[in-house]
């Protein structure tokens, strides 16, 4: 049984639709959270996981889009989550609004949330704590999270904690998209990153009418 694991597509129609075409055959895809935010496609990147019908928990950026305005956004991320607000139809609103904070997949083996389990807004870095893996990774095989934009594997024990890396945004020095693949049978994680056009990106940020760092950043992986 094999698993695609994606997050923080963060509205960059461009970088998902490259992923979603390089990545390997999988029995299932699974989202880590922020479908929208950021880049000028949120809509687009709801509707193709929809399509796909893709389970997905809600991240920062989905809650705040939502109607949840609890987590402090600087500029930059505040201008993606009004544009999203004002480009997203009811329909797909009230899709975000009923994403769960966690999700069980594959009889429990394999938990999905966007931040901490604990704390969903709580970044969490792929270096994991043994404290964070003894009480977090329990029941599950494998546990997949989002929120850093940071791509990471560690295997505790019998289980693994798994970054897939975003989408959309990537933060770790590493502009390429980034996803993973999980092999539930062997209980192995590859990690992949595949190239976009991001000057593509970096147009429509500027057409939409966005702060340009959203687009600039994408080239640095920042």
């Amino acid at each position: 049984m094999k698993v695609g694991l994606i997050s923080d597509v963060h509205g960059n129609r461009v970088a998902l639709e490259t992923v979603l075409a390089d990545m390997p055959a999988v029995d299932e895809i699974l989202c880590a959270g922020d479908v929208v935010g950021y880049n000028p496609w949120p809509g687009d990147c709801v509707d193709e996981l929809r399509a796909r019908d893709v389970p997905t928990v809600m991240g920062n950026h989905d809650a705040a889009v939502a109607g949840d305005t609890s987590f402090r956004f600087n500029g930059m991320a505040k201008a993606g989550v009004d544009h999203a607000k004002e480009a997203l139809s009811d329909d797909q609103l009230e899709w975000l609004a009923d994403l769960p904070a966690e999700r069980l997949a594959f009889d429990g083996r394999v938990k999905l949330v966007h931040g901490h389990p604990d704390d969903p807004d709580r970044y969490t870095r792929y270096t994991y704590p043994e404290e964070f893996t003894e009480r977090m990774l329990g029941d599950e095989d494998v546990l997949v999270l989002g929120h850093t934009h940071v791509q990471g594997v560690e295997r505790f024990g019998e289980g693994i904690v798994v970054n897939p890396g975003s989408v959309g945004q990537p933060r770790d020095g590493d502009p390429r998209a980034g996803y993973a693949v999980v092999d539930l049978d062997a209980l192995t994680v590859e990690t992949h990153r595949v190239e976009y056009d991001v000057d593509a990106v970096q147009a429509a940020v500027e057409e939409a009418g966005l702060p340009s760092r959203i687009g600039t950043r994408l080239a640095r992986g920042k």
